[in-house]
């Protein structure tokens, strides 16, 4: 079982695989993942291009002095999730109707009485795309304000937890650069992958010992994930699979 995922490097066929079976576990639970390809399904004959996405909405506290890292903002974000159509991906923010932002914000008022009045509602698009030259997966992501407006680089960082914006200031090559998306040609922002083999190291190496199945997408998600405001769920972690659908998500 993932006997092959104790090395850290993904080949592509294993990312399909791995993509396959975190749609799977997001369908149970109602995530709100989709698969937007220019050719099959994940794991088919014909799939080669495509990526994993997801569109939230997130109550974003400001920072209006986002460079001073030390000055702790006292908030956390929260977010929810507005399932999109299996459609072509046309490159433009999805649409947001009246509905889905007052189903939001009473979601929000259940869960906190007082807001900040720094704080926006801000929509999220992640998606998760396999780099060849590195072997790994990354995520690239883009904001908008509810009135489709693309945030800044600096409006990006100003979002991003305090604890979380140090380490990145404070280690360059695993930073947010804005890259033009490989598939779409469009700007987005991105999480540069070059340290991802060595922070997946030690963990595939702990379920190759033990042993216990694990996916190699989902793993990493959970790590890369919430530095820009991506939690993953622990349901994931919590769901029981066949034995059959692990296997299906080895590499060849």
């Amino acid at each position: 079982m993932f006997n092959k995922m104790s090395c850290p490097a993904l080949d592509e066929p294993g990312f399909h695989a791995c993509c396959q079976l975190l749609l799977q576990q997001s369908e149970q639970l109602g995530d709100g993942w989709s698969w937007l390809e220019l050719g099959g399904g994940p794991g088919e004959e014909g799939s080669e291009v495509g990526y994993l996405k997801k569109t939230v909405l997130r109550s974003v506290a400001v920072d209006s002095n986002p460079v001073q890292t030390q000055e702790a903002s006292g908030s956390e974000t929260e977010q929810t999730s507005i399932l999109q159509p299996e459609a072509q991906d046309t490159g433009e923010p999805a649409s947001l109707n009246a509905d889905d932002l007052n189903d939001y914000i009473k979601d929000e008022d259940a869960v906190c009485t007082a807001v900040d009045i720094n704080s926006q509602v801000l929509q999220y698009e992640y998606h998760i795309l396999y780099s060849c030259s590195y072997s790994t997966p990354v995520l690239y992501f883009r904001a908008f304000t509810m009135e489709g407006r693309s945030l800044t680089l600096q409006e990006v960082w100003s979002s991003i937890h305090p604890n979380y914006r140090l380490c990145l200031q404070n280690s360059p090559l695993t930073t947010i650069t804005q890259q033009e998306h490989p598939l779409l040609g469009q700007p987005f922002f991105m999480l540069h992958p070059c340290k991802t083999e060595e922070f997946m190291r030690p963990l595939l190496q702990a379920s190759h010992d033990q042993p216990r199945p694990v996916n190699y997408v989902l793993s990493w998600l959970s790590v890369v994930g919430p530095v820009v405001g991506l939690d993953i769920p622990l349901k994931y972690c919590t769901l029981l699979h066949p034995a059959s659908s692990l296997s299906s998500a080895e590499p060849d």
